[in-house]
């Protein structure tokens, strides 16, 4: 039977509940330990799949196909395994699955209710992964600030678990924020205090409270969170803004968060933490011993965590290059040919980013266009990699009115049109191509370099497509179809041979890169990057 860690949150949003959760998993990995983290949503959306990036950041996408919170991305990152459609529940699936069972009649007729009915639903899937048999500790992290009305089911069902399990088979964590206000030059516990309360009221008692600051804790300020919150001391966590959030299981473990987690947990028997790869990859991160600048050429780059894996494999990447990557936002809705020259003149790369909808594609087409006559190196991820192909129609190929479908239903060169099996399909949530596919690489090829194997498995999440009607006449024009799915016979890798690092790709690498296992394909970009870079020091005027 698995033990289980719930992470709540307190003050404010965004305090870093995923970091946290996902740092104190790395270390109980470290030493030893099966590991696994999920996240509850309060949101009444069944998934995020059909969220507005503005709204929600990234949609992660797992192995299996689940659109999932951009959280899970952050477990897989820090613990190097696939997550599942079990890792991410929100209110609108737990509602989903009630309101079914009682259109069947597996109630009886009885009254459904949040209690006990909803809660009984959440329970059983806050339980459901450590039942596997493959956990020692299931981390579950609730979404959300306490004292939120959405939250309430899910704090609930936690005060059920905390009475109904064993008390060394379940732990709470409750992060929270120690706001120092600069008038008085003094950090404040209050707010805390009254997180705690609230959380108490609800009949939730945190074991722990981890401390979010700008500013180091004293002695003092802990025996006083302690003291009111009725914690021991020792349970109190001192949690400081870092530099990289690669830094928090480095910051946790030197307070101690895991072996006071074991201890309560009572596990006696484990490992020192081996985290031999982890110190050296940070090693790599402060200390690079180049600096390139990449063009992230998007529609959402008002808002980072849009873009949240892309950037995270950047400094996988990075740091395995050795090399310090800035990444420069540029708005694609705000970019023209007049000024493309201006926006993009002093880059060492440039990746033009997935997205759905008109708005931007031009200024995306325009970057394109930039890169291949420059020989800029150039990346294209879904619809980056689409963008890529109508650009090459139009500029090369002479077929000026080339475009996708999805843009223009009615253009007369379709050279991006919707999946077949996608035009039946009128429900949006879910029923996108998503999930991990095999891919076939053609030999000799970038792509081929990039991976150094012909088979792969990469995930998906697209409608839209490379049409294979056009597929003899982009490659007698010279654009390398250089990957394919053989079942489907869908197009997965397009590049140009006769450039320094031209390519496109139709699914999501960024998905699958880690700090143990970095994605190849960022990998040689930032190599490729790194090479540009020495040319425009050796010689101003290669990339003009």
């Amino acid at each position: 039977m698995a033990k289980y860690i719930f992470v709540t949150g307190g003050v404010t949003s965004s305090l870093g509940k995923g970091i946290i959760a996902a740092s104190l998993a790395k270390l109980l990995q470290a030493r030893g330990l099966s590991v696994t983290i999920q996240k509850f949503d309060p949101y009444i959306n069944v998934d995020p799949g059909t969220l507005n990036p503005y709204e929600h950041g990234e949609c992660y996408v797992t192995e299996d196909g689940a659109e999932t919170d951009l959280d899970l991305g952050h477990y897989e990152r820090f613990l190097n395994i696939h997550t599942s459609q079990a890792n991410n529940v929100t209110t609108g699936r737990v509602y989903q699955t009630v309101i079914n069972k009682e259109r069947a009649g597996d109630f009886l007729g009885k009254t459904v209710q949040v209690v006990p009915h909803i809660t009984d639903e959440i329970k059983r899937r806050m339980l459901l992964i450590g039942k596997e048999g493959k956990y020692d500790i299931v981390i579950t992290e609730i979404g959300g600030t306490v004292g939120d009305i959405e939250s309430l089911p899910f704090v609930e069902s936690v005060r059920q678990l905390q009475w109904e399990l064993p008390e060394e088979d379940c732990l709470i964590v409750h992060l929270t924020l120690i706001p120092y206000l600069k008038a008085a030059k003094e950090l404040k516990t209050k707010p805390t205090q009254h997180s705690v309360r609230l959380l108490s009221q609800e009949g939730v008692h945190p074991d722990i409270i981890v401390c979010r600051s700008e500013k180091p804790l004293n002695f003092e300020i802990k025996r006083k969170i302690a003291q009111f919150c009725n914690v021991k001391t020792e349970a109190v966590i001192e949690s400081l803004d870092a530099a990289t959030i690669y830094e928090v299981p480095m910051m946790m473990m030197r307070e101690k968060l895991d072996q006071i987690c074991l201890k309560k947990l009572g596990i006696t028997q484990f490992n020192e933490p081996d985290l031999t790869y982890w110190k050296g990859f940070l090693e790599k991160l402060k200390y690079p011993k180049t600096t390139i600048n990449i063009g992230l050429v998007g529609k959402y780059v008002e808002l980072q965590d849009a873009y949240k894996s892309i950037l995270e494999a950047f400094i996988h990447a990075g740091a395995i290059n050795e090399c310090k990557v800035n990444i420069i936002s540029i708005h694609s809705e705000h970019l023209t040919p007049e000024d493309v020259h201006q926006k993009l003149g002093n880059l060492d790369g440039m990746l033009v980013a997935p997205g759905f909808g008109i708005r931007g594609i031009e200024g995306k087409i325009s970057a394109i266009k930039y890169a291949r006559e420059k020989g800029l190196p150039f990346f294209g991820i879904c619809l980056g990699m689409q963008m890529s192909v109508i650009e090459f129609a139009r500029n090369v190929m002479g077929l000026k009115d080339a475009h996708s479908t999805e843009m223009n239903k009615d253009t007369a060169n379709p050279v991006i049109d919707m999946m077949e099996e996608q035009k039946k399909i009128t429900a949006m949530g879910g029923t996108m191509r998503l999930g991990s596919y095999p891919c076939k690489i053609k030999e000799g090829t970038l792509a081929h370099k990039i991976y150094g194997t012909t088979d792969i498995t990469e995930r998906h999440r697209h409608r839209w497509e490379f049409n294979s009607d056009y597929k003899d006449a982009f490659e007698k024009a010279g654009m390398v179809i250089s990957g394919i799915n053989l079942t489907t016979g869908l197009v997965e890798i397009v590049e140009l041979p006769d450039h320094p690092f031209f390519i496109g790709v139709q699914y999501h690498p960024e998905l699958k890169s880690t700090v143990d296992s970095p994605a190849p394909i960022f990998v040689k970009f930032v190599e490729a990057a790194k090479a540009c870079n020495e040319k425009r020091i050796q010689d101003p005027v290669v990339i003009e």
